[in-house]
This record gives C-alpha cells, structure tokens and sequence, in this order.
C-alpha cells in the first residue's frame, strides 16, 4: 500500500542529500570534536560548517547558535536559562496555544513559585497584542509566544510581539519549530532574544535542535559538564545530527527563498477539494495568515481518533492536534482556546504537508475522503440524540 504522508507537523522525510552528509560520521569520521588531534579536528570543523548553516537560515550570526537535543531542550534551556539568571523577576507570559513543552514547562514553574499569564486568542487564532502588553508587569522575566501553531498553523504577528518586548525591556523567547524553514525567519531584522527551532521539521534527523541566543541575554546552562556549545550546553556533540541538520537548513533556505509557492497550492488544492464535497466539514483558524503547508478541518460530529484510523487504513497519514498529545483522548488545548464548537473540535484532522507531496497525492486524498467518512458520518447521525417536542 502506497502511504500518502500529510503530517509533516509532526516530522518529515530526511532529505537523501541530508542521509548522505551524515553517513560518513556514523561510519568512518566518528572523532569526538572536543578533541586536540587532527581526527577531532575534522569533526570540529563539520560541526561548525554546520552552525554556518544553521544560522544562515534564520540570518544569525553563527556564534550566537547553540545546538541541543531538540526544540523541546531548545525551549527549556531559554525559558530556565533565564529564569535562573534573573531571580528576581518571577513572572512569565506565554499563550493559551503554545506547545506542550512550553505549557508543561510553565505549569512546573507556577508549582515552583513562579506566576504565569496565559494569553487567549480569538476563534481565528489570533492573539489580542494589546492584551499582551498590557500583562506585562515590572516583575515580567521572559514573554514565550510561538511563531506558527503547530495544530492551525497560524502565525503570530512576531515583528510586533518583538516591539512590544523590546521597548517594555522584556527578553522575548520564540518557540519557530514549524516556521523556521517553511517561511521567512530573520532574527536580524527582527529584536528577537531567543528562538528555538529544530531540523527534523525541515526534512533534517531527529534528535537534534538549535536554539539561537542573541548577544547580551543572559543565560544559565541547565546540563553541567564540559565546556561544550559555548558553555551553554554541556555533553559530546551529535556530530552525525548536527551535519544533517547544516544541509538541511542550507536545502530550507533555497526551499523558503523561492516562496514555497508550490506546498501552499497543493494546501489550497486539498483544502478547497474536501470542503467542497464533505457538506459536514468546516476550516479553523485563520485563513489569511497561516504557514503554508497546514491545514485544519474540522468534521462536524465525528471523531477524529475515528477518521484517522479509517484514514490510516487506507495509506492517508494525518493527526489530531500535536504529535506529543495524539494519544490523548483530550480535546486539543488549542481548539478549546479558539472556542471552536465541541462537534467540529472533536473531529478536527490537521493535514500538514512538504515539498515531497505530488499533486497526485492531493487528488487522490480528495477523491477518498467522502466515500471513508461516509459511513462514519451516517453512524454518528444514526447515535445522535433526538428530542421530541413537548
């Protein structure tokens, strides 16, 4: 069975060029690049041709990236790093919609004592930034907005977010897991403090994450050992990673530099085919301002843990919400924020796609969809309550 995979949110398909630059630092170059010898050495210049590449993407200087394990390790090393380096500041403001590993993250913090403001959006997605200024107080140690959400993929207005977080002198982190490498991320033009961002969400490995830190924020490491990563981040590097994640943000920056024109038609195209023949189905979020790979839709009445096992059977990959939460029966955290109503929240399917769909994919997805929904449809009207007048 041919396997039709719209959940590049989630993660996506390494790039062959991006396999090929790693292999030979599984296989034959495998020096510890801390080391003193020549050996090392070449290691150490792989991995730092790679922080080229990596800053490149995001217009950073190369000094100013620290690699990690993930964006989640990315998240907690600027959100902690700062909270540790200025104590007395106890207060941090993020939104409703973020990520898990910022949500979990604040909600440990409030049980350590810290006092956290959780900004709501609109039932397009959309943060209040008059809202948001306003939360700010003197004690405010950090704003942690997101750039695109992960389940809509709706983008927040980061350029103002920015300004706001400048001139109220607040160090602002910004979570670009499903951005950075699908649309513009300029940390040069834009007062940007700290940004996390990761290469498996760019067709790059897992297992290894970047965060960008701009000079003069102060920083606390949170792992303690060796002095790699600028001291910021200690451990022997994923040198095999760390290359795959240099080519993939070089393939990134060519893929966002000529507009990524092709993935949103194919969005569009997949969008506009369901909705035009499942009369039950419903876009959310804001459709104006999205990243353009994603699509959410919601199936009014239905589940989606359903949809997407009659979905699975039959090749079409997709999720419900966020890869970290799927398991969960919940109704998703970001949904519940927008106010979506309860009968398309619980059947929403996020449709995330990359550059490696074909058009082909797309028709066949839209030639599917209302005959695989069809029986699932007629056996929730069959269950649904009925009243009678009284």
């Amino acid at each position: 069975m041919n396997v039709i995979y719209l959940d590049n949110n989630a993660t996506t398909r390494p790039d062959p060029r991006v396999v090929d630059a790693m292999l030979p630092y599984l296989r034959e170059q495998y020096a510890n690049p801390s080391g003193l010898h020549q050996f090392a050495q070449q290691a150490r210049h792989a991995v730092e041709l790679a922080r080229h590449q990596v800053a490149a993407l995001i217009h950073a200087p190369p000094r100013r990236i620290v690699f990690t394990g993930s964006t989640t390790e990315s998240v907690h090393l600027a959100i902690r790093g700062v909270l540790a380096a200025s104590p007395d500041r106890r207060h941090i403001v993020t939104t409703a919609v973020e990520h898990e590993c910022v949500l979990r993250l604040c909600e440990q913090l409030e049980r350590e004592g810290y006092v956290v403001t959780r900004l709501g959006v609109d039932s397009l997605g959309r943060l209040d930034l008059a809202e948001l200024e306003a939360a700010i107080t003197p004690q405010t140690a950090i704003l942690s907005i997101m750039h695109a959400n992960n389940e809509t993929g709706v983008i927040f207005p980061i350029e103002a977010i920015a300004s706001i977080a400048q001139r109220r002198n607040v160090p602002l982190h910004v979570d670009a897991a499903q951005s950075a490498g699908r649309i513009p991320v300029d940390v040069k033009a834009v007062p940007i403090d700290l940004l996390s961002f990761a290469a498996h969400k760019m067709h790059g490995p897992k297992g290894v994450g970047a965060l960008y830190v701009r000079r003069g924020i102060r920083l606390q490491p949170m792992l303690l050992g060796g002095h790699q990563e600028h001291d910021l981040r200690a451990g022997t590097e994923n040198v095999p990673g760390i290359i795959g994640f240099g080519v993939a943000a070089e393939l990134a920056g060519r893929y966002v530099a000529e507009g990524a024109g092709d993935v949103r038609r194919l969005r569009d195209r997949l969008e506009a085919g369901i909705l035009e023949r499942v009369r039950f189905a419903r876009r959310i979020g804001d459709e104006a301002n999205r990243v353009p790979n994603t699509t959410c839709i919601g199936f009014e009445s239905l589940e989606a843990e359903a949809i997407l096992m009659v979905l699975s059977k039959h090749g079409i990959c997709a999720s419900s919400g966020s890869a970290c939460s799927s398991g969960s029966l919940e109704p998703s955290h970001v949904l519940t924020a927008m106010g979506i109503d309860e009968r398309l929240m619980h059947g929403a399917i996020r449709f995330s796609l990359s550059r490696y769909n074909t058009a082909d994919e797309i028709d066949a997805v839209i030639e599917a969809i209302p005959s695989l929904l069809a029986p699932l449809r007629r056996l929730s009207e069959q269950t649904m309550p009925t009243f009678s007048a009284s």
